[in-house]
């Protein structure tokens, strides 16, 4: 049995994935946002609550016994600027800096870190290049899909990587959301040595075999709560906005994910800031008893076309919460705490992962430290 520890935990979507596997058990977590703590306890009946810049915490982690670093991190700038001391003096002030001091320190055998696609172009590739030199140069850890390119005196020059081979979509693990994500797995060269140079986890898994979904049919809640709906005014506004993009030639606006004619619909990334997330994924959903209704927080009555906002159930499904990441003995345990706002559940559920991506990844990585620790018996 693996140990892990979940930093930037979220409401724990990459840990369960882990959990799915069978074979790890998870000992220490840390997430700073009050309201996917409260969820995150409500789930695995443990408080995350804490923050991995402080100090106190991070000699905890020293403290602790595990195996494999988990860490859906936020994407920030680097520093370019300073003594050019190596990473410390570059990524002063960001989240990976603590990242990457923690990995520093504690060495785990591997580490699964998780972060959006944009991350790869993220300062024009200058962040995405400095975390791999840290991780690969720096810190001495073996990155899948991440090789090295030398020079005509076969001098290394600059790790490169093939961006198919560490971002991974949603859609191709049985989840109806195209969700492309950055997952970065390393493994300690420092403890395994040329051992590494031998494994047969060369890539990322790029699908699932066994569906889960076959599209958003599947997961949609037809005949949704009057709330859900957009007010006409509201998708009045949305259709000049579309309107007025669309005449400067740009592909920006709302879109109606299932809307007739659609063959095999799936959804567009759902996203933590609500906002877009929630207007390029909007559903067609008619039912004559709520068109023209007047509801409470609504400016205008509801529109008379059927469109609607999806729900965080749905939400949920599309991420593998609900509906796959918390059955047990064929009962779906998942859900938000009884006072948790549908604003935070959205939040939530868009800065979490697709639990099925996670959940393939952890089993290379199980069966390849299963391997590498084998070799070193």
């Amino acid at each position: 049995m693996y140990k892990t520890i979940d930093i930037c935990a979220g409401i724990g979507g990459i840990r369960r994935g882990f959990e799915l596997t069978g074979k790890v058990m998870n000992v220490l977590s840390a997430e700073n946002d009050k309201y996917a703590c409260k969820t995150y306890k409500h789930l695995y009946d443990e408080d995350p609550t804490n923050d991995i810049t402080n100090p106190d915490f991070k000699s905890l982690i020293l403290e602790t016994e595990y195996d494999i670093m988990l860490a859906g991190f936020p994407c920030q700038a680097f520093s370019a600027v300073g003594k050019k001391e190596g990473f410390k003096d570059t990524l002063r002030g960001t989240i990976f800096f603590h990242i990457a001091e923690i990995i520093e320190s504690n060495r785990p055998k591997a580490f699964l870190l998780e972060n959006v696609e944009g991350l790869i172009t993220h300062k024009k590739g200058e962040t995405f290049k400095t975390i791999i030199d840290t991780l690969v140069n720096k810190l001495d850890y073996h990155v899948i899909g991440v090789g090295k390119q030398t020079d005509l005196n076969g001098n290394i020059t600059i790790d490169t990587f093939n961006k198919n081979d560490i971002v991974l979509n949603a859609k191709n693990f049985g989840l109806p959301q195209n969700r492309p994500r950055v997952y970065i797995v390393g493994f300690d060269k420092q403890r395994y040595n040329d051992k590494l140079k031998n494994i047969k986890f060369t890539k990322l898994p790029q699908k699932r075999n066994n569906k889960i979904y076959n599209d958003l049919n599947d997961i949609l809640e037809f005949n949704a709560d009057a709330k859900y709906y957009l007010s006409q005014g509201y998708l009045d506004t949305l259709k000049k906005h579309k309107a007025k993009q669309g005449a400067k030639g740009n592909g920006f606006g709302y879109k109606i994910v299932n809307e007739i004619g659609i063959k095999n619909p799936i959804s567009n990334a759902i996203l933590a800031t609500g906002g877009s997330g929630k207007e390029r994924n909007l559903v067609y959903d008619p039912q004559d008893k709520v068109v023209g209704k007047s509801v409470k927080g609504k400016k205008t009555p509801i529109n008379n076309e059927g469109i609607r906002l999806m729900k965080p159930e749905e939400w949920a499904k599309l991420q593998g919460f609900l509906g796959y990441g918390f059955i047990e003995n064929n009962e779906d345990k998942f859900s938000f705490p009884e006072d948790v706002s549908n604003t935070q559940k959205y939040k939530q559920l868009g800065n979490s992962v697709a639990i099925p991506v996670i959940e393939e990844i952890a089993k290379e990585i199980i069966k390849t430290l299963d391997e590498l620790e084998e070799k070193n018996d």
